[in-house]
């Protein structure tokens, strides 16, 4: 995205802040065992405000009447350390390409903030955030209340991820367009998966066929660890140890998606690993499907998540009675929960710069924030029927199917932005045996 995007963010967060200082710092490097790492990640809200890549970088906002400053601090060029981590930006160059008031070197953070904390009250910054940054920030402050000689410092802290994130909630067309292409590369995916999906491969053999392609087609990364469950193992919703065999006659279902200039995509797709669903399989399968279609044509602007819950709630559980796995009246079996032993799960999410956007979900009043143009979420309904559970058909034993897709909220309803990936049984047959 153009550099202006992130400017505009910045001068939007400082009109909506109150008189103060805001701080966002990055994330850290994670060690993954003993002195190797992770790929490095910048932090959403870091990233959202400044487009800044690089670790070891903070960003500062300043309030206070009519003046507005934004300051950001980057790692200095270091030769010696350069060489073993790759070439820096720099102060210099950073100044040039980011609409920033000031750079300055992250060593000159501390000095540089308790300049502009003098004479404020309220600061900003991750209140549930361990970064050290974070931490040197009360100490900072804590230091300033009982010096002699300062009037005026931060007495006040403010979560500043209760306004960040309430930004992030509507998402510009840049993002979408960021979550299209994400979505353009995880399509490519699973119908690569489908063709390559024989009984005999191991789980991990299917998700490196994912993830080849994710890497293949320019994704950053996958936007979450790929879920390859075949069979009973799909009733494990968080399945992610994928090393057991793709049996004959089973199901696989499948959560993968990419992460494209740092936006995710989610999608779930259950399919036959011989590549044809038994009538059993198909009879279930389409069951939810046609709950999922109907709870994605009922988005709309002014809509709510808790309604679409209580809606895929109510059709599941009809869909339960009419197949033999409830028994009872509908209604005394919603209010009973009786559907939650096999649907525990929301019917989706938000998602954005995060697989599970952390956007509010209400506001102060605890009234549900309802949908609105420009709002992206998952669609993902689900059954779940353990194979060890004796008070269900025993034909539906061990299957478990979600079928899941990315939804944008427009001004007079939504659009399936993963449209493209088959779903319907005629497609994912036609696609597995191509």
């Amino acid at each position: 995205m153009n550099e202006t995007v992130y400017k505009e963010r910045r001068d939007r967060l400082l009109e909506i802040m109150d008189e103060g200082v805001a701080v966002l710092s990055t994330a850290t490097m994670q060690t993954r065992s003993n002195d190797t790492e992770y790929p490095f990640r910048p932090s959403s809200d870091f990233y959202y405000l400044t487009g800044f890549e690089e670790d070891n970088s903070v960003v500062v906002l300043c309030k206070k009447g009519d003046e507005r400053k934004t300051i950001l601090f980057v790692q200095e060029k270091v030769p010696e350390m350069e060489l073993w981590t790759g070439e820096r930006l720099g102060v210099d160059a950073a100044q040039e390409c980011f609409s920033f008031d000031e750079v300055y070197g992250i060593d000159s953070f501390e000095e540089q903030i308790k300049a502009l904390l003098k004479e404020q009250t309220l600061l900003y910054f991750d209140l549930f955030n361990n970064n050290k940054i974070y931490t040197q920030l009360k100490v900072i402050a804590n230091t300033m209340l009982h010096t002699r000689g300062v009037n005026r410092s931060p007495r006040t802290f403010s979560d500043i991820t209760k306004l960040t994130q309430q930004m992030r909630l509507i998402k510009s067309e840049e993002e979408v367009s960021l979550i299209r292409e994400a979505l353009v590369i995880t399509q490519k995916a699973h119908h690569h998966a489908m063709t390559t999906c024989q009984v005999g491969m191991m789980e991990y053999q299917l998700q490196a066929e994912y993830e080849y392609t994710f890497k293949r087609e320019g994704a950053y990364s996958d936007a979450y660890t790929t879920i390859i469950a075949g069979g009973n193992n799909a009733n494990t919703l968080h399945y992610i140890k994928n090393d057991q065999a793709l049996k004959e006659g089973e199901l696989v279902l499948v959560d993968a998606g990419c992460e494209y200039g740092f936006y995710a995509s989610d999608i779930t797709r259950t399919y036959p690993v011989n590549g044809t669903f038994t009538a059993v399989q198909k009879e279930l399968y389409n069951m939810i499907l046609g709950v999922q279609l109907k709870v994605i044509e009922a988005i709309k602007p002014g809509g709510s998540k808790k309604e679409l819950q209580a809606f895929s709630e109510k059709l599941l559980t009809e869909g339960m009675v009419s197949l033999g796995i409830l028994e009872g009246e509908v209604e005394m079996l919603l209010e009973e929960k009786a559907h939650k032993k096999y649907y525990p799960h929301g019917i989706g999410h938000w998602m954005g710069l995060d697989v599970h956007d952390p956007c509010p979900y209400s506001d102060d009043n605890g009234d549900e924030n309802l949908f609105a143009e420009g709002m992206v979420l998952t669609i993902e309904p689900g059954l779940y029927l353990p194979k060890d559970d004796e008070k269900i058909p025993e034909k539906y034993r061990g299957i478990g199917i979600r079928i899941e897709d990315d939804v944008l909220i427009t001004k007079e309803g939504c659009e399936n932005l993963s449209q493209g990936i088959a779903k319907t049984v005629e497609e994912i047959e036609s696609i597995c045996k191509s």
